[in-house]
Parts: C-alpha cells; structure tokens; sequence
C-alpha cells in the first residue's frame, strides 16, 4: 500500500463548526461548500515517500499528484483504463521502456513547472535507502527514470511482466525537485517540507493546528479543473466513537468508516447523512516481532520460534473475536488479504482452527511448562510473556487486545497491552521496538505490491522482519505470471508459504461503509483511496449551510 501526506498557503480558519460563529465569507455558486472530514489520531508528514499511516495519505493525495491514476474499473492489468493526471499521454517506446509526455499546464503551488526533472529525482528519492521509503520494494522492478527533455520522462524497466504500467505510477507521487534536493534525505522524515508541503495538485495547506485540525484550500488555478469544493477541513478525533458522536450531531460532514453495525445504524439514523458502502481494503493483524524487541540483530526471544507463534495462532478464536467486536461486518480471512482481493479467497486457504489443546501440546513439546506455578509458562528462565501495542485511538484494536489478552491466558501466556497514541505507535513500529502489535493495514489495489511492502524481505513496511526467500520467490512468480490462472496458483502457494511460517495472527477483514453529509454530491469512492476523487465532489448553491461561508 502506499501512505504519505498533502497541503500549502491562504490563510483561511476554522472558527466555525457546526453552526455559525466566526466570520463569513460571499461565496455563491458551484465552487462554495466546506467539508469537514473527521480523522482518527494525528498525521504525522506531508513528505509521501516518508509515510506509511493512511491519514496521511487521505491528506497528501489532495496535495500531490501521480503521473497517472487507476480509472473507475480498477485495473491494475496493462495501461488502459488509467487516467491521466500529471501525464498528458505516455508510449511504450519498447518492451522496457515507457515513456511519459508530460502535461506543459501542471504547475508547483510556487508558479514553478513541473518538469520532466522533478520526476526522475522523485524516482530517485523513493528508492534511495538513506530515505527508507515504505514504497522502495513497489518500485523495485524499475531500473532507472530518465528526462529526455523538459516534458519527457523515460522509465526502464528490468523484466516484462502484466503490471509495469501501474508500478511506474501507483507507488509514487511527483516532487518538486527545487524544493528538495537541497534537504539531506537522511532528514526527509522530520524535515520542515513535510510539514509545509508545496504541492501540484488541486490543494493546498493554509493551516495546520497541531492535535486539532488541518485544512485545505482549493487551487483555483489547478490546472486539470478547479475543485469544486473550496476548503477540506480534517478534524482529528481521538477515536472513533467520539468521531461518530459528532458526525451524529452534525459538527462534521464525513467519516471514511464507520467499522461496527452500532455506528453504521447511528448514522443511518442521522437524517443529514447519507451512507457509501465500497470494497474493504483493509485488514488487521497482530504481527510478531520476529527479532530481539529494539536489537535487529537478534532473534526474539519467543517469536525467533515458529512453533510458538503458531501454538498462540491456535489458542486464539478469531471468529469469536470477529463477531465480538463487529457483530457480523467483518471477516476472517484466510491469509493477509484484504476483501478487496476476494479473488484470493482461496478454499485451498484455510484458517488453522481454533484448538487450545493443540496449542497446549506444541509449547510443551518445545519446553514451555509452568515450573513455579504462577499461571505463566517458563522455558530456560524465559517466561512467555510479551506486550502487545495498540493506538489508543483505535476501539476495535483495543477490545481485540483484550479479548487475546484473555484468550492466551487459558494457555499459560502472559499479554501486556501498551495503548499508546499514533505517532508513537508509527515511531515504535518503524524502529522495531515492540514485541507484537495490532496493525489495520490499508492494502493496495494490487497484492503484487501490497504483498511485497508488507511481507517480503526487506519490504518497507516490514515491521515484524519476516523473511523467507521461498515466499519471496512465489511472489516475484506471481507478479510476473502473464496470466490470471497463474498468478492464483503462484499468490496460493505464497500464502500457503506465509502461513505455515506464521508471522502474524491474522485477525478480520472488515466492511467498509463512509457517511457523508447529503449536501455533498457527486460521490465518487475508491476503495483503496477513498478521498482520491474528492475535487470532483460538489455541494450545490443551495445547500450551503453556515460551515460553508464561515471563514476564520
């Protein structure tokens, strides 16, 4: 998956919410309207190579533009059906070679063009290792990004295979070369841009309150249409019953899920809201540390052992703990994968059942016994004992800690729950300094990549180190089998693979449903980004409410 952050310059406020206050500004027409959106937890950067939190990513996507866009059908297959953003047109020149002519209007929110330059050193800053980008293994098929001139871009790939196209602009937003170069990449991730991005797509920022809220205005002079909507307003909400508390009230406009059937019947309630169901792309799972909490060199202490990790795969009951939690809007996968993805549903891919005895027999084959009676089983002076991290903004992760709190307790293991808040859950889970952690992750529209960033070797998001090259070379097959059939037999064993290694517990695959205000119209949503089309978006003249024409 790809995460990252957007946003830069008129300085408009946020005064006013839910009804009047503030000042107000004279705005008719199709080009009015405020949507305040609520987030939960924090952004952490606007620089997208650095970042792999999807807050961020729903921000930044309004800030920076790709070459080219996945179209309505979602075809990640060939070059057709993409839409153009950044690219005017594009050429296989051969095999291996695309070329992109770019759009001469596209301009930084500087007045600068956007050059054949800035995409190339783009290129070159996602795949720098001084960066430490989570999107470097998508880009990995790719050998070099070359300006021809100053409107033409060459990519050279290493191999043929059927996704070259979407690698060449899924992964990778455009920066401006002018701005960056001069930053040492060993500082991108605190460096002061990502917090004042200067961008080429249809928003800028104006104003970032830290803890609070972040907004956007519309650039008027975007070159592929002005946004119809002229200020995004996130709202950071601590988690997500508060959030759904004020969408309720009608103090915000949008919630890009509601996760549970509680929440989704309170907004169906709420006469104002009107409700998007759209493909799940998400999907969570506890993730073992497969090294020494805060030491990479070493193995973990409990998880360097598959069987351990597989005995506590099987004393937890994920089905139960599914329904618990979402009473029925939530499934529990077969493998890391995502509902989107349901061609991958394999019935050759099964969930290893729920069996404490089992789990009982493998840790005292492997030693782990109760010696001194405390309840917690010790092996060598070890006790099997562990914490396990979750962000304090999540609900749903939080009862899921405590539901395997309890289960594993059955067994003799002990689970420590450390709630932090979402910067430190990104630092702690980037740095390796966890045991296990609950992580929901985002998935692309494609497992060719987003298999790669979270579960390949040396994969950008690879927080838990797994590492097999076995399950690398299925997926390198994978991604490049030239048909449909093939790449299903290749991802089956790939999985199959991963789930007899068993770096993670895999937990649900949840639905998705968005709510909206229903002054907002022309909702278009993309299950793998859903605020990717938001400048399309419109709120009519005569349904502008008072949050509309409140300006700071």
């Amino acid at each position: 998956m790809r995460i990252a952050t957007w946003v830069f310059l008129l300085f408009l406020t946020l005064g006013a919410t839910a009804s009047s206050g503030g000042g107000r500004v004279d705005c008719a027409g199709d080009y009015c309207g405020t949507l305040l959106i609520l987030g939960i937890g924090q952004p952490t950067s606007l620089l997208p190579p650095v970042t792999d939190q999807k807050l961020d990513s729903d921000i930044f996507d309004q800030i920076f533009l790709k070459l080219a866009d996945i179209g309505p059908a979602g075809s990640t297959l060939g070059d057709s059906g993409f839409e153009p953003l950044l690219a005017q047109r594009w050429r296989w020149a051969d095999p291996l070679t695309l070329v992109f002519s770019l759009d001469p209007r596209a301009r930084w929110q500087d007045g600068r063009p956007v050059r054949a330059r800035d995409v190339a050193f783009s290129f070159a800053a996602y795949t720098d290792s001084t960066v430490v980008s989570p999107y470097r293994a998508s880009l990995r098929h790719i050998a070099a990004v070359v300006a021809r001139d100053s409107l033409t871009v060459a990519f050279a790939f290493r191999d043929r295979y059927p996704e070259m196209f979407y690698d060449a602009v899924y992964h990778m937003r455009i920066l401006p070369e002018h701005l960056l170069s001069a930053v040492p990449r060993s500082q991108w991730t605190t460096a002061a841009f990502g917090r004042a991005p200067v961008g080429d797509g249809p928003y800028r920022l104006v104003a970032w309150k830290e803890g609070e809220s972040l907004e956007l205005a519309a650039d008027s002079t975007f070159f592929l249409g002005r946004p119809h909507i002229r200020r995004l307003i996130w709202r950071f909400a601590t988690d997500f019953s508060a959030a759904v508390t004020q969408l309720v009230a009608g103090e915000a406009d949008a919630l890009q899920v509601l996760l549970s059937p509680t929440n989704v019947a309170r907004a169906r309630a709420a006469a104002q809201l009107a409700l998007y169901p759209y493909s799940g792309t998400v999907y969570s799972y506890l993730g073992y540390n497969l090294r020494a909490n805060g030491d990479s060199t070493r193995p973990h202490p409990l998880f360097g052992d598959p069987d351990v990790r597989r005995a506590l795969i099987l004393a937890t009951d994920r089905a139960a703990m599914a329904q618990s939690v979402f009473a029925g809007t939530a499934k529990v996968p077969p493998a890391p994968i995502p509902q989107a993805w349901s061609w991958l549903w394999l019935p050759e891919l099964t969930v290893p059942p729920y069996d404490t005895l089992q789990a009982s027999r493998i840790l005292e084959r492997r030693g782990w016994r109760d010696t001194d009676g405390d309840g917690i089983r010790d092996h060598n002076g070890v006790r099997l004992s562990f914490h396990l991290m979750v962000p304090v903004t999540s609900g749903s992760r939080r009862m899921y800690a405590r539901l395997i709190q309890e289960q594993l307790r059955a067994i003799g293991a002990e689970v420590v729950i450390d709630e932090v808040d979402a910067g430190a859950f990104s630092e702690r889970s980037r740095a390796g300094t966890f045991d296990t952690a609950i992580q929901s992750w985002s998935a692309d529209p494609s497992p060719s990549s987003g298999v790669a960033q979270l579960w390949e070797t040396g994969g950008g998001s690879n927080y838990g180190h797994y590492a097999d090259p076995a399950f690398d070379s299925l997926v390198e097959r994978a991604v490049s089998a030239p048909d449909r059939a093939g790449a299903i037999d290749a991802w089956r064993r790939a999985f199959q693979t991963l789930n007899q290694d068993a770096p993670a517990i895999v937990l649900n695959a949840a639905d998705n449903v968005a709510a909206l205000h229903r002054r907002v119209t022309h909702v278009r949503i993309r299950p793998d980004a859903w605020a990717a089309l938001i400048r399309t978006w419109r709120i009519a003249p005569d349904q502008l409410i008072d949050r509309d024409r409140a300006e700071r």
